[in-house]
């Protein structure tokens, strides 16, 4: 099975760090990365002064370190199975991501992301975390800025069991089967007892994650969610978080806290979004 991986790049040096986490994760594996860099110019203050020849030449330059950055990738990848492949755009970086996920057979995004805080958190808000938002064709891994790889031994997969999980938990298991990882599920106990509805979730689940190496664990409901998260994930060594991006759910917006943005903004470890399947 010959994998397609999509980086969207802006030639910065966090997102090379989620280039060089995606050939080390999948090193062993056959695979197509596809650079992908959209480029607009959105300058209104200064637009007078700039001429269409600057635009060319600025055009020019964002080609030319494509390329660059594709012979960068094939002299780190040390797999004769990698290939590479690069796009260059000038539609909206959502727009050019979802279509290229299309035409190419993409089976993972993934991005890089410096975090943000306060005020920053706006600016921050226009590029991974809406990507986030807006991609529901395939699942997008989040990579922290200047995060070295780390084998993937666990996997940590926060439910409330609301939910019945079927298919889209195959991003997942894919992710889990390149390393054979421990996937990690974590209950936040919000309430003493689990609903009917809930135990039967839970009971489906077991089963669907029977050929997996796995196990439950239960957190106790001290604080935030993401704080909550965030120490589960020290505590237990976790080395990938991964969450099912459903809308009005326990992970978009739990007692009004919206979780999944909130942890794209501060990522600790690579965040594994995956989108929810249309019905």
């Amino acid at each position: 099975m010959r994998h397609h991986i999509l980086l969207p790049t802006d030639f910065s040096d966090n997102s090379w760090s989620a280039i060089l986490y995606a050939l080390k994760l999948y090193a062993n594996e056959s695979c197509t990365f596809h650079f992908l860099h959209s480029w607009s110019f959105t300058n209104n203050t200064s637009r007078t002064y700039i001429t269409s020849s600057f635009i060319d030449l600025q055009k020019e330059e964002a080609k030319n370190n494509l390329v660059e950055l594709k012979e960068k990738a094939k002299a780190e990848s040390t797999n004769s199975e990698h290939t590479f492949e690069t796009i260059y755009s000038i539609e909206s970086l959502s727009t050019i991501i979802e279509d290229t996920i299309k035409e190419r057979n993409i089976s993972l995004v993934i991005m890089a992301t410096k975090g943000a805080t306060g005020a920053k958190e706006f600016i921050f808000g226009s590029n991974t975390v809406n990507i986030i938002n807006k991609i529901r064709l395939c699942p997008v891994l989040v990579v922290p800025d200047a995060y070295n790889f780390v084998k993937p031994e666990q996997i940590a997969f926060p439910t409330d069991f609301n939910r019945f999980y079927g298919d889209e938990l195959m991003p997942l298991m894919e992710l889990t089967k390149l390393y054979n990882s421990k996937i990690k599920v974590v209950h936040i106990n919000t309430k003493e007892t689990l609903t009917e509805k809930q135990n039967y979730n839970l009971s489906m689940l077991k089963v669907y994650l029977e050929d997996y190496p796995s196990s439950i664990d239960w957190a106790p409901n001290f604080g935030s969610k993401e704080q909550i998260i965030k120490d589960y994930v020290k505590d237990h060594n976790i080395n990938i978080l991964a969450m099912v991006n459903y809308k009005h759910s326990f992970i978009e917006n739990v007692m009004n806290e919206p979780v999944i943005q909130k942890i794209g903004f501060h990522p600790v470890i690579p965040f594994l979004v995956i989108p929810e399947l249309k019905s």
